[in-house]
């Protein structure tokens, strides 16, 4: 879906709250009965004032009545959700306006925003599910019990997940955008003035960018971490020129993308880490002509060098900062099953910035900056794990 962000400015307060309150009903029911949307929001106008929020709501697609329920009641839908992240963003500064879509992947969008004082960010909207929905028609036992508003939990899931891992990778030195805030299923990060690796034509070195990439690799697993899709979608090269000589460029590799990251501990470790190094072998090989002359690396090396000389465990700090067993077990089996279905999907691109093109660049940011009262933070704090 392409967000689109115009209805924000004329949401009055009441809608908000009434928004919120879909989506803590949601938290256990995949259609929220409309008197629990009343009994939530706690409108000073009563149900009459929840109806007419409702109306307004549904109206713009931010919740949608589902005819073929027992009951009255409404769903949230992905583009609520975005709403409540854009809105929790706005309130504490991160975001004032959104601009366009520059990248379309099977598992999310990525969108250029800035902040009130006109700094560019990106903003990462995590959609776990997108592919799902496209085979479902095909495949009707695949969603199984698992319910619609089970993908918003897990879409939330991957952005608290790739959160985490950016902020224990930038303590730590790595290359990755610096991760500015999450809500939802959103992430806020520094704009990196970099290509994807996938459209660089030519380095200067292939040799020297190769080592750097496969010593990322290394260097991960010491810190007891795999990559887990470490390829030419999720590796920037930034150009930095030399201090003393700015004629000389050098490609520096940013790493992105981390939903699918594990433990160097974890039970499919070897064939993750393995499939990390090959993806790069076969880059280079196709599209630099380069083909190491040393072997390897191999997994069961790289697994001797975990945690050595006091290096810090990134897999054991993240799931010590809250990102549980439970939260872990649920996304794998997630993105296991979206990638699974991915390849079922012939009209599925390989392609994330493939969708993009329909965008203009040349459009106007949409400023969604909104003001937000005591009461409706009060209200927000109830929500699934502080508004989060």
């Amino acid at each position: 879906m392409k967000l689109d962000t115009r209805a924000m400015r004329y949401l009055a307060a009441e809608d908000w709250r009434v928004l919120t309150a879909a989506e803590m009903g949601s938290k256990n029911h995949e259609i929220v009965p409309t008197p629990l949307i009343e009994k939530i929001a706690r409108l000073k106008g009563g149900a009459s004032g929840v109806h007419k929020s409702i109306s307004t709501l549904a109206k713009v697609g931010l919740i949608a009545r589902v005819k073929e329920a027992k009951y009255d009641g409404y769903r949230l839908t992905y583009g609520g959700l975005d709403y409540l992240a854009l809105h929790t963003h706005a309130a504490r500064k991160h975001v004032y306006s959104v601009g366009s879509r520059v990248g379309v992947g099977k598992e999310s969008d990525i969108m250029i925003v800035a902040d009130d004082k006109g700094t560019q960010k990106i903003l990462k909207i995590h959609r776990l599910g997108r592919i799902s929905f496209r085979t479902v028609k095909t495949n009707r036992d695949y969603l199984k019990n698992r319910q619609s508003a089970s993908w918003m939990y897990l879409s939330r899931l991957a952005a608290i997940k790739e959160y985490a891992f950016m902020q224990a990778l930038r303590e730590e030195g790595f290359p990755v955008p610096e991760p500015i805030a999450q809500s939802r299923h959103t992430i806020v990060m520094t704009l990196v003035d970099a290509l994807p690796m996938r459209q660089v034509s030519s380095v200067p070195d292939p040799a020297a960018l190769y080592a750097e990439l496969i010593g990322l690799i290394l260097r991960l697993a010491k810190h007891g971490l795999i990559h887990g899709d470490f390829n030419e979608f999720n590796i920037l090269i930034r150009e930095d020129k030399d201090e003393q000589d700015p004629s000389i460029i050098t490609p520096t590799p940013i790493v992105i993308d981390f939903p699918q990251m594990v433990s160097m501990d974890h039970q499919n470790a070897e064939m993750y880490f393995d499939r990390d190094v090959e993806c790069i072998k076969r880059f280079f090989e196709r599209r630099f002509h380069f083909v190491s002359t040393t072997p390897g690396p191999f997994f069961k090396d790289a697994k001797k060098t975990v945690g050595r000389d006091g290096v810090r465990r990134l897999d054991a700090a993240v799931e010590a900062s809250g990102f549980t067993k439970k939260m872990a077990k649920d996304l794998e089996a997630a993105l296991k099953e979206q990638q699974a279905h991915s390849k079922d999907d012939p009209d599925e691109s390989d392609d994330p910035d493939e969708e993009s093109e329909e965008d203009d660049g040349d459009e106007e940011p949409q400023v969604i900056a909104v003001q937000v009262s005591d009461t409706e933070e009060a209200l927000e704090k109830l929500a699934i794990n502080d508004g989060t």
